[in-house]
């Protein structure tokens, strides 16, 4: 097993919590990760998938079969299926709250899970497992072949491209004909497929939902929401500008990005780390992943923004800590990087003493006293 940067973490939840929920897409090896770290607890476990009849059955009655298994650790896969499990879970906590009574596997965030947050609030914490980072699998795959095939481990660990391909267009076929209805993404497959394969040719793009509708025709809001829909389902991330306490004229729309780079890349029909290179995608492609890569090593307590002003002022990624900006980042494809002017008035707006330039190869060096290019490895490894 790859060990996983959350699963210490994990260890040390479940010696506090009577509940852990584990969410993060489909097939990114939450029940893997569930079955190693709940090994370490010093109590039998018991393992319910929910999308397996023969299980489902044992939760007839649910009370009575948590009750006789009330001294197991009971992990119970896809979670979001039985959504009238959760004002009983949280009685059998109640009834005896000790760590580690239940571990739930969740394809869905805890937005489209409402009914976790009301009925466990106090009585569970989430964690999101992403697809591999970097750092997990850096021993024995180059940042290029996790960049082109992206972090699902079917994909990534799938010995040639061509395997690694088929299985991403299997996986996004799933996804959109049968996952994410159940998710209650309820448009049909021809106009869902249509619709996620518009949002991977904006990637990197300021979101215009009146022009995306127009060419669905559908509404504005319901743009909005299938968007907002698919984020919750961890298939897309929303990058909000950066605007408090600056008293400029901001842009306000969101930035998009598809989350997964190896998904990213089958919807653009780019199968070849070579024919990546020469896509006009490639740049949007290499910020998508940078900031994915970030943003996982860094603690729940990070906010995370662009920052752009009608006047030319931007920052591809700005990290947030107690509301002050505290890593101003440009992500360049490139060996050779530039700033603009409107690169340094962005710093000064937000007070920052320094810029990082983060670039695909390992060079590190200074462009500026206060400009630093580094690689994305050097950074992760910084921040950490």
């Amino acid at each position: 097993m790859i060990k996983r940067l959350i699963q210490e973490e994990l260890k040390e939840l479940l010696t506090h919590f009577p509940a852990i929920a584990l969410v993060g897409p489909r097939q990114v090896g939450k029940t893997t990760l569930a079955h190693f770290v709940s090994k370490i607890l010093p109590k039998d476990t018991l393992y319910i998938d929910l999308e397996n009849p023969r299980d489902e059955a044992k939760l007839t009655d649910p009370v009575l079969f948590f009750e006789s298994q009330e001294d197991k650790c009971i992990i119970l896969d896809e979670i979001q299926r039985r959504k009238d499990l959760f004002p009983i879970l949280r009685s059998m906590i109640d009834a005896k709250r000790v760590p580690a009574r239940f571990i739930l596997l969740g394809s869905a965030s805890p937005e489209l899970i409402r009914d976790t947050s009301e009925s466990l609030a106090g009585r569970i914490y989430y964690k999101e497992l992403t697809p591999f980072h970097f750092l997990e699998i850096e021993d024995n795959y180059s940042m290029e072949d996790h960049w082109l095939k992206g972090g699902f481990p079917n994909s990534l660990l799938n010995t040639t491209i061509k395997q690694s391909t088929q299985w991403r267009m299997s996986f996004i076929q799933t996804y959109i004909e049968r996952d994410l209805p159940a998710l209650g993404f309820n448009i049909g497959n021809k106009e869902a497929k249509r619709f996620v394969r518009m949002l991977a040719h904006l990637q990197g793009q300021l979101m215009n939902y009146q022009s995306l509708a127009k060419s669905l025709g559908i509404s504005s809001p319901t743009a909005k929401k299938y968007v907002e829909f698919l984020e919750h389902a961890f298939l897309v991330r929303l990058l909000e500008p950066y605007h408090r306490n600056i008293g400029k004229r901001l842009v306000k729309s969101s930035k998009l990005y598809l989350r997964d780079s190896g998904l990213l890349h089958t919807l653009n029909d780019i199968d070849q780390y070579v024919d990546l290179l020469g896509h006009p995608l490639v740049g949007a492609s290499w910020e998508a992943y940078v900031i994915e890569q970030i943003i996982t090593v860094l603690p729940e307590n990070y906010s995370y923004y662009f920052y752009r002003t009608q006047q030319g002022a931007e920052l591809d990624f700005v990290i947030v800590k107690g509301g002050k900006p505290i890593f101003g980042i440009e992500i360049k494809f490139s060996v050779s990087p530039q700033l603009t002017r409107g690169n340094y008035v962005a710093m000064e707006d937000l007070g920052l003493t320094k810029i990082y330039v983060i670039i695909p190869n390992t060079e590190r060096y200074l462009l500026k006293n206060n400009v630093e290019v580094l690689s994305l490895k050097d950074f992760l490894v910084e921040i950490q």
